[in-house]
């Protein structure tokens, strides 16, 4: 029986790495200093912990560790009912900032599929569609602030509303997204520097506001980082074909270049306000430059801003590990550094003087700054591989398995192994994993052609429908088959993923599999038995080039493979072909007899912690990538 496995020095290298990732480690601080007690009495719904929480599920989604996600379930539950009701919350308030933990209700919406996070997040809803707005539409920060808009309110709202509105199919909250940016942009920015002041008060009345533009006299950093990070996140939920879409990447650019002109030539960091570098009483600021740092990486990353901008990224992360963080002896680290808060009005009364900013207190370990760095620090991971699948595209088939059903609102959708499914059933962390090393992740929804196959460089075929899955399949056809023979012939990398003999169509797609040597058997081998699952798991136990950080492994109820031609056996058990691998022109075939790295067996959620298939997606997604030949 051919086994694969790691050797022990790069098992033991894989985990050292990880303990001294400086995301790691203020994760494990911000789990320590706010721990799960289970005590709802104690829970409160506040955007300063659910800075934390966006936070610990990027690093999640980063590593595959599901304590991550797990603490963040945890910390919700005290505060959800099952009735979806929200401890501590008061509609009526309006207010702003109650609106950030919505976010992680739509995330544990979207993973669990249960009611009462749809329900909850639907209170939110409410709220944004009874916020007050000053006459050009843009939400009041409070009630109780009356006719103000303050740079942290783009945040804490924004980002949930297109979210929301993706998830659920309102379309015409993009517009309404769209407009908010550009009217705070309008009345907010300074046309010399392009930085934008904290607030702005329509009325002009209050006694921070200038009498003539309403804005406030300064420029806050961590204001201007709520505002950037506001930026990037909202234009990951927007449509492709949205025209709102290029209106907010030109708020960024124009938000980014001024942001860089500012940056502290020395350390990299940015100051509290932000034009004053150096004035008395002015510091280097620790949430900001990470809001700062996550803003410029991610809109690199999305593609909305130019690559120059990664060198300011990157500096300012440099920056932030030499002045803020601190590690003791004792192997803990701590983030020095973060104003606890500023504002602007309420009692006692702050007037957003620059005498007033500089003289907040400066705290360790505040969770804005905690959350701030660890979502910075997930997105500079996420750069730092990019350069290995830059200018490829990882395409899905969605043709042969196109299962749809009804979601919550009654309209059909894609399910079962697609990328944007973050259930047990869908892909959305091997497709995160594809664009953690800079592909991009795209789908196929037609018959492949050879025209329509040649932006591919990866195409993934799961699991093709059989007349039980949908009503019509569409069944693998010649003229499919010969568009992707040559395709693989040309250099492209073609997996194909089967399942046990209940649950896929056989015959056409061995068709498809036969050009290359390989045949999915009519079989259901590896049975588990409820939660047994030992009875799923392969040993890997030699050094081998597809998963070299692979251990232990978990694949049930499969289809083995019969191989000739071309393919030669990658794995085997027991004298059965589990994985297989073919070299065909100057392409390569991958192939294995179960859907395999769907959520449910990579996101850490339900396998037991010494399985690695987390680790065994990251190893082929890196291996695939560099099979492309085209």
């Amino acid at each position: 029986m051919k086994k694969f496995q790691l050797s022990v020095f790069a098992v033991l290298f894989f985990i050292i790495g990880y303990a001294q990732d400086p995301g790691v480690r203020l994760a494990a601080t911000a789990m320590r200093l706010w721990p799960d007690t289970g005590d709802s009495t104690t829970a409160r719904w506040t955007y300063d912990e659910a800075v934390v929480w966006k936070g610990l599920e990027g690093l999640w989604l980063n590593t595959g560790d599901a304590r991550y996600y797990k603490y963040v379930l945890r910390q919700m539950e005290r505060l959800v009912d099952k009735e979806g009701n929200i401890r501590t919350y008061k509609l009526e308030d309006y207010n702003l900032d109650n609106v950030l933990c919505g976010r992680v209700l739509l995330m544990l919406y979207k993973v669990t599929g249960q009611e009462k996070y749809h329900k909850a997040a639907g209170h939110l809803r409410q709220q944004l569609n009874e916020q007050p707005r000053t006459t050009g539409g843009s939400f009041w920060h409070k009630k109780k602030y009356t006719e103000q808009v303050w740079l942290d309110g783009l945040y804490m709202a924004q980002p949930f509303f297109a979210e929301y509105a993706a998830l659920f199919h309102e379309d015409s909250v993009f517009a309404d997204v769209t407009k908010q940016f550009a009217v705070i942009e309008e009345h907010a920015r300074d046309g010399k520097t392009g930085l934008l002041y904290h607030g702005w008060d329509e009325s002009k009345q209050e006694k921070w506001a200038d009498k003539n533009s309403g804005h406030s006299p300064n420029f806050w950093a961590r204001a201007m980082g709520w505002y950037g990070m506001a930026l990037v996140d909202v234009l990951e939920s927007y449509p492709a074909t949205d025209p709102g879409r290029e209106a907010l990447a030109a708020i960024l650019r124009r938000y980014a270049t001024a942001v860089v002109k500012v940056q502290d030539p020395a350390t990299g960091c940015w100051w509290d306000i932000l034009d004053k570098p150096g004035a008395q009483g002015n510091y280097l600021e620790a949430s900001a430059s990470s809001m700062f740092v996550y803003t410029l990486a991610k809109g690199v990353r999305l593609g909305y801003l130019p690559a120059s901008f990664l060198e300011s990224a990157k500096r300012g992360y440099a920056g932030m590990l030499k002045k803020f963080v601190v590690t003791g002896t004792d192997g803990v680290s701590n983030l020095e550094g973060t104003v606890s808060v500023s504002g602007l009005g309420g009692s006692p009364y702050r007037d957003g003087s620059y005498d007033y900013y500089i003289k907040e207190k400066v705290v360790v370990n505040d969770p804005k700054g905690v959350g701030a760095f660890l979502l910075a620090a997930g997105e500079m991971d996420v750069i730092a591989n990019r350069a290995l699948g830059k200018g490829k595209t990882v395409m899905l088939d969605y043709y042969f398995n196109s299962e749809h059903h009804k979601d919550v609102t009654g309209a059909a959708i894609r399910f079962h192994y697609v990328w944007e499914e973050m259930d047990n059933n869908g892909y959305s962390l091997w497709g995160h994993l594809f664009r953690q090393y800079g592909a991009k992740t795209d789908s196929l929804s037609v018959a492949p052609t050879a025209d329509n196959l040649k932006k591919a460089s990866v195409y993934i075929i799961v699991d093709p429908d059989n007349e039980k899955e949908s009503p019509a399949p569409n069944f693998i056809q010649p003229a499919d088959v010969a568009a992707i023979e040559g395709w693989v012939k040309a250099g492209g990398v073609l997996v194909l993923m089967g399942n046990d003999s209940a649950n896929m169509e056989f015959t056409h797609f061995n068709e498809l599999a036969g050009r290359f040597g390989i045949h999915f058997n009519f079989d259901d081998y590896h049975k588990v038995t409820g939660n047994q699952y030992e009875m799923g798991a392969f040993t890997m136990t030699a050094q081998d080039a597809l998963f070299p950080t692979t251990n232990k492994i978990y694949i049930k109820e499969l289809s083995t493979l019969k191989l000739d031609g071309p393919a030669r056996a990658h794995f085997t058990d027991n004298g059965n072909v589990i994985t297989a691998v073919a070299k065909v022109g100057k392409g390569t075939v991958f192939a294995v007899g179960d859907p395999w790295f769907y959520n449910e067996y990579t996101d850490g959620r339900k396998l037991p912690a010494d399985f690695q298939n987390f680790d065994a997606a990251r190893d082929l997604t890196q291996w695939l990538i560099r099979q492309v030949n085209k």
